[in-house]
């Protein structure tokens, strides 16, 4: 075995000598035994960083994995965080998980560690949805919440997501604050694991009837839906907490032939049918997708672990399955929505929706001719989250979403929820089926009316330090020397949310972005296309989120306009250099 670096080591030894239990301490002593230095390096070069979300890395033992001590040492400096803000009252927090291997288990040491430090822990006693989870906090009054789930990731991940008092992810300044008492913790012995049973109350189909009940209110088409109640819907919970729900949901809004994909209903946190159980991978979607053309079905719905994200297929004008992109749903939903309200005269300048600055601005075409005020946020639903409690009690929140497959219709929650999402999907589908058109053709009518938005998402991965130099230098040309034209129209706005400045490039002038920083870049065209240049947080990856814009003659030019606007954003990417 060649020799560890000596703080490696260093870290191996405490963990061998510290008070961490025999079957760890036997794990890590197996892969010095085997000589892999390469595992043991990956285990304890660093601490697994507790960032802006929580945690999520693959589970094993080391400080760089998701285990029973990070898991303990991430709550008890929540746990920290908690009683410095609220000295003065007894502390209330709720817990949920998913099915991943593991998650039932890390979620018993969250409890444990909360109720050690006297706090008030409402435990799901089997697994539940994240947006469930964050309806529960905000409905039990409790002042967090964690989720124990690593949403898509594959099978060797697991994750933390912890949760303010609004049920919305924590933000600035409270991450912050969180973080910093979390790294504040330099040994094991400072986490108390011991449960003190009297702070630890199960809860369970209570909260589910509620939640069920008060998404049902939402519904905005209930007449159509009695007509079409027997509308055809395969539903797949790819092995995830979505079974828990989503049918109930679908059935509560009255559709009575809701067809599941046996294979994947089962929770199973080996994800044994898919590679990834990810509703953005058609992959995942295989299994769902031969139901439905074995039933002849309307309409195939996924949803992913922990049942935050929905994809969905629908019927083309051939009558052949396509999956829909997140944008391309979120339109849909927002369109859908607006339209209803509108309809019921229920607008009246108080409502409100939100997308995030990499999301079709389809949804900003939509509420503009709406007349409903539409805001942006940076990526990430804690900012969609945090812009609805802001407004809370002097707007309405419609709806909201963002292009990576998640959205939100009305108040209850303060997170992407599936579940909500997966009902009001249905709700349109059955809503257009009873006007004689189908949810394909209602996005054509969308692209036809407000333009033809061709949406792609473009990863280039770069590894270990130089490609992180080569993703900084790249970035850095950008802003310095932004593109003239891209795909063959002018480059008229340049948009730094580093810098926090929007660029006219045609007369240099500049207005600040009222938003937080974030190493992102925008090229705006002439022709209503943008661009947008992010490097990933947690990935070595840069991603461009391409929105190409042209026009639609008709429905029958949309093949043959989705080529050229194809070909239109591989004209972007070569200008661009990638």
């Amino acid at each position: 075995m060649s020799a560890l670096d000596p703080q490696i080591q260093e870290k191996v030894n405490a963990w061998l000598n510290g008070s961490y239990d025999d079957e760890v301490k036997q794990q890590i002593q197996k892969l010095i035994d085997e000589g892999n230095t390469t595992e043991l390096t990956d285990a304890f070069y660093r601490d697994l960083e507790f960032g802006t979300g929580g945690l999520r890395g693959t589970m094993g033992p080391g400080s760089n994995r998701v285990n029973k001590y990070t898991i303990g040492t991430a709550t008890q400096g929540l746990a920290n965080f908690l009683k410095k803000t609220y000295p003065a009252e007894q502390i209330k927090v709720a817990i949920a998980h998913d099915s991943r291997n593991n998650s039932d288990l890390l979620a018993g040491v969250t409890a444990d560690v909360f109720s050690a430090n006297g706090i008030h822990v409402y435990f799901f006693k089997a697994l539940r949805p994240t947006p469930e989870l964050s309806f529960a906090v905000r409905h039990l009054g409790c002042r967090s919440g964690v989720m124990l789930t690593a949403s898509h990731n594959p099978k060797e991940y697991n994750g933390y997501k912890a949760y303010g008092a609004d049920g919305g992810q924590f933000v600035a300044p409270h991450d912050k604050a969180v973080m910093d008492e979390v790294a504040a913790i330099k040994s094991i012995d400072e986490v108390k694991f011991t449960r003190i049973d009297a702070n630890v109350e199960l809860i369970g189909e209570e909260i589910d009837e509620l939640y069920l009940s008060k998404i049902t209110e939402l519904s905005v088409s209930p007449e159509a839906i009695k007509r079409q109640k027997d509308l055809k819907i395969v539903y797949s919970p790819i092995h995830g907490t979505g079974i828990t729900l989503v049918p109930p949901a679908l059935k509560r809004f009255g559709f009575e032939n809701v067809i599941i994909v046996e294979e994947q209903a089962t929770p199973d946190g080996n994800f044994p049918t898919v590679v990834y159980p990810n509703p953005e991978e058609k992959e995942a979607l295989t299994l769902a997708l031969k139901k439905a053309e074995e039933t002849d079905a309307d309409l195939v719905v996924a949803t992913d672990p922990d049942a935050d994200r929905v994809g969905i297929a629908v019927k083309n004008t051939e009558g052949k399955f396509v999956l829909l992109n997140g944008n391309q749903t979120g339109s849909l939903l927002i369109s859908y929505l607006l339209s209803a309200w509108q309809a019921k005269n229920k607008l009246d300048g108080n409502q409100y929706i939100v997308k995030t600055i990499v999301t079709t601005n389809l949804i900003a075409d939509i509420a503009k001719d709406k007349s409903v005020t539409y805001y942006d946020t940076l990526t990430g639903f804690k900012y969609i989250g945090e812009l609805m409690t802001k407004f809370e009690g002097k707007q309405t929140f419609i709806g909201g979403g963002e292009e990576s497959y998640g959205y939100l219709i009305g108040e209850l929650v303060r997170d992407k929820d599936a579940i909500v999402s997966s009902a009001f999907i249905a709700e349109m589908t059955a809503y257009y089926k009873d006007q004689g058109s189908s949810l394909f053709e209602a996005l054509l009518d969308l692209y036809i009316k407000y333009g033809f938005y061709k949406e792609k998402l473009i990863s280039i991965t770069k590894k270990g330090k130089t490609g992180a130099e080569e993703i900084k230098a790249m970035m850095e040309q950008y802003r310095t020397n932004p593109p003239v034209t891209l795909g063959g129209s002018k480059v008229i706005t340049l948009k730094d949310y580093e810098l926090q400045v929007e660029t006219d490039l045609s007369t240099n002038t500049t207005k600040p972005i009222e938003l937080p920083k974030s190493d992102v870049l925008q090229f705006v065209t002439e022709d209503g296309t943008i661009i947008s240049a992010r490097p990933s947080g947690t990935e070595p990856k840069i991603k461009f989120y391409c929105s190409a814009k042209g026009t639609l003659a008709s429905k029958e030019a949309y093949a043959e306009t989705d080529q050229q606007m194809e070909a239109k954003i591989e004209a972007i990417m070569k200008d661009l250099g990638v």
